[in-house]
């Protein structure tokens, strides 16, 4: 098991990290959830019976599935991340389980769709595609789903500015991330889309999702990032020292407005998206 993987499990036991994480990630891609639906009805189809989506962590992308299947079941091998994700929820026909994403407690061929948002890279994914393919209907989906690192800000004349502060963050915190995951994230799921067993697949990359943000909210979103947790629990002080530095740096190109600034943030998506025959 890598570094990375063992640090990341401590990280996300923490019911601090999971709140942190659920109050400050990037927010539900709509166009995202968009392209998976309407691939699912054209490769499947009505009627829409059960999602599952493992690695769900607080539950960002699980609840939105509710209003389009008569269940949905989200998996997660941190019980603090679904302890927060059953703080969050109240659709009554979604539930909990914790679980790793390669050992799901469902039946054989009983499962419409399996999403996966932010958690492939994590997998062992030969036995996550076993599990997939067990549980899948005939014609039953797959998608999972990311978003590429650093990110865009725009602000009227100091955009270029404040994207180069970003860049220079995530520079800073890649060296807390296991050599395998930016591979992963920098070539928007190439090696993850060709361990697909399925022959009917699709990569769909440059989705283009945009949202706004304000300075703290985006200081709150530095914070949910397993990178930043875990350079927190190896070097306290480098991290409150990184999260100033950068917080006065966003405030100094921002300028006077900085706390009433609500900034663009542009982020670009993909999604390898499969169907069992």
């Amino acid at each position: 098991m890598w570094l990375y993987q063992i640090m990341a499990e401590e990280i996300f036991s923490n019911k601090e990290v999971s709140a942190a994480y659920q109050r400050g990630f990037f927010p539900t891609s709509k166009e995202v959830l968009d392209l998976i639906l309407s691939y699912l009805m054209e490769k499947k189809g009505k009627p829409f019976e059960l999602a599952v989506d493992v690695g769900c962590g607080t539950g960002r992308y699980t609840r939105p599935l509710a209003p389009h299947f008569h269940k949905v079941i989200g998996t997660d091998m941190f019980e603090s991340q679904i302890n927060e994700a059953l703080a969050s929820t109240s659709e009554d026909n979604i539930s909990y389980h914790v679980c790793p994403a390669e050992e799901l407690p469902l039946d054989d061929a009983t499962v419409d769709i399996v999403t996966v948002a932010f958690a492939a890279h994590f997998f062992n994914l030969g036995k996550f595609m076993q599990e997939t393919a067990r549980i899948l209907k005939p014609r039953g989906c797959l998608a999972m789903h990311c978003l590429v690192i650093p990110f865009k800000i725009y602000y009227r004349d100091c955009s270029d500015g404040l994207s180069a502060i970003i860049s220079e963050a995530f520079v800073f915190l890649h060296k807390y991330v296991d050599k395998k995951i930016p591979n992963d994230i920098e070539t928007q799921y190439l090696d993850i889309y060709k361990a697909v067993p399925f022959a009917d697949k699709e990569r769909v990359t440059d989705i283009m999702v945009t949202f706004t943000m304000s300075l703290m909210e985006l200081m709150g979103l530095f914070e949910s990032i397993c990178c930043y947790q875990i350079c927190k629990e190896k070097n306290p002080a480098l991290a409150m020292e990184f999260m100033q530095n950068t917080e006065q740096r966003l405030r100094d190109t921002l300028g006077e407005s900085s706390d009433q600034a609500i900034m663009e943030i542009q982020t670009t998506h993909y999604c390898v998206l499969a169907c069992k025959s």
